[in-house]
């Protein structure tokens, strides 16, 4: 089982929450999830838009989240 194209981004919020992330936190430009001392920046909604899947995997290299991990959240 692989990542799905499109992913919407609350789907993601969700994901993060359940694998114990906190947020989204607002920042400057972009909010971001928050993992103890850990941050990781998600995309801004745009009018709903769905987050592909090159743009989730280097959100999730940067999480340290294994795409195993992340569908079975």
């Amino acid at each position: 089982m692989s990542l799905p194209r499109q992913t919407p981004r609350r789907e993601i919020i969700r994901k993060f929450r359940a694998l114990g992330w906190e947020g989204p936190i607002f920042g400057r430009s972009h909010p971001f999830m928050r993992k103890g001392t850990h941050t990781v920046h998600i995309p801004n909604p745009h009018h709903q838009q769905e987050i592909g899947q090159s743009l989730l995997k280097a959100i999730l290299h940067e999480a340290g989240i294994s795409e195993q991990e992340w569908l079975q959240a």
